[in-house]
């Protein structure tokens, strides 16, 4: 396999978003004055999944889905508050989290050194993604990062891979690779494009969607042997 341009997911592949948005929304509820904080955090996690899954089929906006998510949860309990401004809030707190998973600065380094060019394509809100790489230790490793929010397209629509191609001087689909998690995002935004995929599945989870992989890998190993042997 011979590739030479790298298409990165960020959140869940390379940037610790679980751990991140702990931290965002226990500052926020904090902010809140709630004391029940898990029961918010359990609530809100799959309710936000849900809306991003929403997000990805069309059924909702990027705008609606940030606007609307707190005043969401804090109707599930009962309390009246301002959805935007929690939103302004929750993202003040979240920009400022750059966690990475063990190992992804070094294997991003060796494979810029092995001469890939390195980009980042994420489906996340601009100013929190932004914010997040410069605090991580993986943001000077891409040449440029992609964030559907500033295409007007998002994965897994071709129309957001075509405007990243348009962005990459002699960008060649057969000389590319898409890498992330998301099945529904990421793998089948790649198929979408013609371009080959590499799921990164670390909880070998089992595969119930349509959208089929060229590869799959369970840790950063695994990709190294793909793309430095």
């Amino acid at each position: 396999m011979k590739k030479e341009i790298l298409l990165f997911d960020l959140d869940h592949t390379l940037m610790d978003f679980d751990q991140a948005e702990e931290v965002a929304l226990t500052d926020l509820l904090a902010e809140c004055q709630v004391s029940d904080m898990s029961a918010y955090k359990d609530y809100y996690k799959p309710m936000n999944q849900a809306m991003w899954k929403s997000l990805e089929k069309k059924e909702i906006t990027k705008q609606e889905l940030v606007n609307t998510r707190f005043a969401k949860l804090f109707d599930h309990f009962g309390k009246d508050v301002d959805g935007p401004y929690l939103a302004e809030r929750y993202q003040a707190h979240l920009k400022n989290q750059g966690q990475t998973y063990p190992g992804a600065a070094q294997l991003l380094a060796d494979l810029r050194s092995a001469g890939y060019q390195l980009y980042a394509v994420t489906n996340g809100i601009t100013k929190i993604q932004e914010g997040r790489l410069v605090h991580s230790d993986i943001g000077t490793y891409f040449e440029k990062v992609f964030i559907s929010e500033q295409s007007g397209s998002q994965k897994p629509d071709r129309a957001f891979y075509d405007w990243i191609a348009a962005q990459i001087p002699g960008f060649d689909v057969q000389k590319t690779l898409a890498i992330g998690d998301s099945l529904t995002a990421d793998i089948q935004g790649g198929h979408n494009a013609g371009i080959e995929t590499v799921w990164y599945n670390p909880q070998g989870l089992e595969n119930h969607s349509p959208a089929m992989p060229n590869y799959i890998i369970s840790d950063y190993r695994q990709l190294r042997r793909l793309l430095l042997s």
